[in-house]
């Protein structure tokens, strides 16, 4: 902040006025903001539909306590058994985790988006996609044995508990599977599982986007907000396009969601050593299950989950789009 003296052609000295002061601390303290708020309605959503997520995990891996039963059964089943804070075992490892994925998530895409364009050479939409693509990877990876102990947590049964809460999940995995890799098996389904879905799910969204305005656009469309040149979908058509688009996507990568569940239980379950790898685990749930109570056990809840929030992703993202100028 201090004033730079510059020598001019002639010799003469002078001062130039010094810069304006920065702005780097309010943009953090506004970023830390938005993602404190973010966090915690991250954490309201989670806890929200955690009762689904833990029969969602209960039903991929045949629960031998449940695998006789369905989704609503399920639903029912566990609090009888397990009181009604059994619902929510394995919440706790996912409030935790929240945080520091949006943090994680935010920073790896500012510098993924710089790395792109500096060293590809490439910009606009692919540039962004690129960007947020391996951002989402790394923040997974980073955040990945918290999910593994969340799944854990919320496979045991009350009676056969053989985590007593998150610390302990993590000394026994750590002790008794083989150190920091133990962490992180199902991770190759994983990291495999986030291209379809991403890019079925983008696709998906832009097809029925383009249709929709290109047949009917005095019915499903409206002038943007920052140029009334370019059509829009209605607010009630973004949330049924981005539902439909979330319902292809996770139909299509819902068995590696699947394979990525059993082999994060690892050594919980008693054909552990048939889930090995991701190939292994996918052969050996379609011989012993089938298509429908096996690669695809619990889409229902995962359609109760993911098309809303599906929904209301892409409806933000074109809203976003028109706030910012970027039509």
């Amino acid at each position: 902040r201090a004033a730079l003296t510059v020598v001019t052609d002639s010799g003469a000295r002078e001062r130039s006025p010094p810069p304006p002061a920065p702005q780097r601390r309010g943009c953090r303290r506004r970023l830390l903001h938005f993602y404190s708020w973010k966090g915690i309605a991250g954490c309201c959503a989670k806890t929200t539909i955690a009762p689904l997520d833990r029969v969602k995990i209960l039903l991929q891996a045949h629960n031998h306590h449940y695998k006789h039963l369905g989704v609503f059964s399920t639903l029912r089943a566990v609090p009888k058994k397990e009181g009604y804070l059994g619902l929510y075992k394995g919440n706790g490892a996912m409030m935790i985790r929240i945080f520091p994925y949006g943090a994680i998530q935010f920073m790896a895409f500012d510098q993924y988006k710089k790395v792109i364009k500096k060293q590809l050479g490439i910009s606009g939409h692919i540039h962004q996609l690129m960007a947020g693509s391996m951002a989402g990877i790394t923040a997974v990876i980073c955040t990945y044995p918290l999910d593994m102990v969340r799944v854990r947590l919320a496979f045991q049964v009350k009676g056969e508990h053989k985590y007593m809460g998150i610390i302990h999940a993590f000394k026994m995995i750590y002790t008794k599977e083989g150190g920091f890799p133990g962490f992180y098996r199902g991770l190759t389904p994983t990291v495999v599982g986030m291209a379809p879905y991403a890019g079925f799910s983008f696709f998906t969204f832009g097809t029925l986007k383009s249709i929709g305005l290109a047949q009917a656009p005095n019915l499903l469309g409206r002038p943007s907000l920052d140029n009334p040149d370019v059509l829009v979908l209605k607010t009630h058509v973004n949330l049924l396009c981005g539902g439909i688009a979330g319902a292809i996507a996770q139909t299509i990568s819902y068995p590696l969601d699947v394979t990525r569940r059993r082999m994060q239980l690892g050594a919980v379950l008693p054909d552990s050593d048939k889930c090995l790898t991701m190939v292994q685990t996918l052969k050996y749930v379609y011989q012993q299950h089938g298509i429908r109570r096996g690669l695809y056990r619990g889409l229902s809840l995962n359609y109760i989950r993911c098309i809303p929030s599906q929904a209301v992703a892409f409806t933000t993202y074109e809203l976003m789009k028109q706030f910012l100028h970027l039509n």
